[in-house]
C-alpha cells in the first residue's frame, strides 16, 4: 500500500508538471544534476532587456522618434498576441516571464526604421503565434520566435523592407533613406568607414548599425551567463575566418573587421543566436552550432543575392538543433 501510494504521489507530480503548474524535468545530461533557485526564465529575460538597453539607445539616437514608435507597435502587439494565443488554448497569459517583451525588441530592432507600422504589427503576430504559440509556448519552440517574423514580413513585404534609413543626430532632416553599408558594397563597391560602422553612423535596421552598443550589451550578456559565450564566439570566429580568407583572395576596401562590425553579425551573434530555447544544450553543440550560423552568414553574404544572411542562417540552425544535440551528448564518467 506504502508502494502504491508513493507511486501515485509520483504519478500527480508527473501530471502537474506537465500540465504546467511545476517543473517539466527532461533528462539532457547524467547525473549528478545541479539546480541555481535564482536563474529563472524572468530573471533571464531581465538580463536580455537591460543588455537591450544600450542597442535600443542607439537607435533611438540615430533615428529618433521613428525608432520609439516602432519598438512601441512591437511591444504592445506582442503583448497582445501573447495574452490572445494563450487564452485561445485555455492558459494564463505568461506576460510576467518577459519572454513576449524581448521578442518584441529584438524584432523591432531587426527591422529598418522606414517598415510601415503593419509589418511590425504583422511580424508580431506571426513571431508569437507561429514561432512560439503553434510549438506549445515557450521552451518548445524550434525556431526563434523572433526571426519567424522577421522572416515572415520579410517574404510577404519584401519591398517595404527593403529601405534603411540614418538619422545624422547635427541634421534637421527626420530620415535619410540610403543603401546599407552591405548593399552598397556589394552592388558598387562603395566601403564604409570602420569608424562609423563601430559607433552606428550607418544604415541599417535598428539594432546593427552600431557595433559598439551591440558588444557593451553581448558582454554584459555573457558576463551574467545568460548567455552561452560559446555560440558567439564560435560564430565570430567562423564568420572572420572565412572573411580572411575571401579579403585575402583580392576584395579591396573590405576587410574581416567590415564584415564583423556590419549588418547583423554581432547583433545576431549575441542576442539572436544565443536564444537558449533553440540553440543547443551541449557545450560542443554550442561550438557547431555558432560556427554553423557564423559560415552560413559568410556563404549568404558573399554568394547569394542577399547582402545580409543572419535570419536565414539562424533558422537554418535551429531546424539542426535537435540533431547536434544529440550527436553531441557528452559520455558520462566511466560510460561507453
Amino acid at each position: 500500500m506504502k508502494t502504491s501510494g508513493m507511486k501515485n504521489k509520483d504519478n500527480d507530480k508527473t501530471a502537474a508538471a506537465n500540465a504546467g503548474f511545476g517543473p517539466a524535468l527532461t533528462e539532457v545530461a547524467s547525473s549528478p544534476h545541479l539546480v541555481e533557485s535564482g536563474r529563472t526564465t524572468r530573471r533571464m529575460m531581465i538580463d536580455v532587456l537591460l543588455a537591450l538597453v544600450p542597442v535600443a539607445g542607439a537607435a533611438v539616437y540615430f533615428f529618433r522618434w521613428p525608432a520609439v514608435r516602432q519598438m512601441a507597435i512591437c511591444l504592445a502587439a506582442c503583448l497582445a498576441a501573447e495574452a490572445l494565443f494563450a487564452l485561445m488554448r485555455r492558459h494564463r497569459p505568461p506576460l510576467a516571464d518577459g519572454s513576449a517583451a524581448v521578442t518584441a525588441l529584438i524584432l523591432a530592432l531587426s527591422l529598418p526604421v522606414t517598415a510601415p507600422w503593419y509589418t511590425a504589427v504583422i511580424g508580431s503576430v506571426a513571431a508569437i503565434g507561429v514561432g512560439k504559440a503553434l510549438f506549445g509556448g515557450l521552451g518548445m519552440n524550434l525556431f526563434n520566435p523572433a526571426m519567424v517574423g522577421r522572416a515572415f514580413v520579410m517574404i510577404s513585404f519584401a519591398g517595404a523592407l527593403g529601405a534603411a534609413g540614418y538619422q545624422d543626430p547635427g541634421s534637421s532632416i527626420d530620415v535619410m533613406t540610403q543603401a546599407t553599408p552591405l548593399t552598397a558594397f556589394q552592388q558598387s563597391g562603395v566601403s564604409a568607414g570602420l569608424a562609423d560602422l563601430f559607433l552606428g553612423r550607418t544604415n541599417g535596421s535598428l539594432g546593427e548599425t552600431s557595433a559598439l552598443a551591440c558588444l557593451i550589451g553581448g558582454l554584459f550578456l555573457c558576463i551574467r551567463r545568460s548567455a552561452a559565450w560559446r555560440i558567439p564566439a564560435a560564430m565570430l570566429a567562423a564568420a572572420g575566418i572565412i572573411a580572411l580568407l575571401d579579403t585575402g583572395l583580392g576584395v579591396e576596401g573590405w576587410t574581416a573587421a567590415h564584415h564583423l562590425f556590419s549588418g547583423a553579425m554581432l547583433f545576431g551573434a549575441f542576442f539572436i543566436a544565443t536564444d537558449p530555447v533553440s540553440s543547443p544544450l551541449t557545450p560542443l553543440g554550442q561550438i557547431i552550432y555558432g560556427a554553423g550560423i557564423g559560415a552560413l552568414v559568410m556563404v549568404i553574404r558573399l554568394f547569394s543575392g542577399y547582402p545580409e544572411g543572419v535570419m536565414f542562417a539562424v533558422l537554418l540552425m535551429n531546424a539542426l538543433t535537435p540533431l547536434i544535440n544529440r550527436w553531441t551528448i557528452p559520455t558520462p564518467f566511466g560510460g561507453q
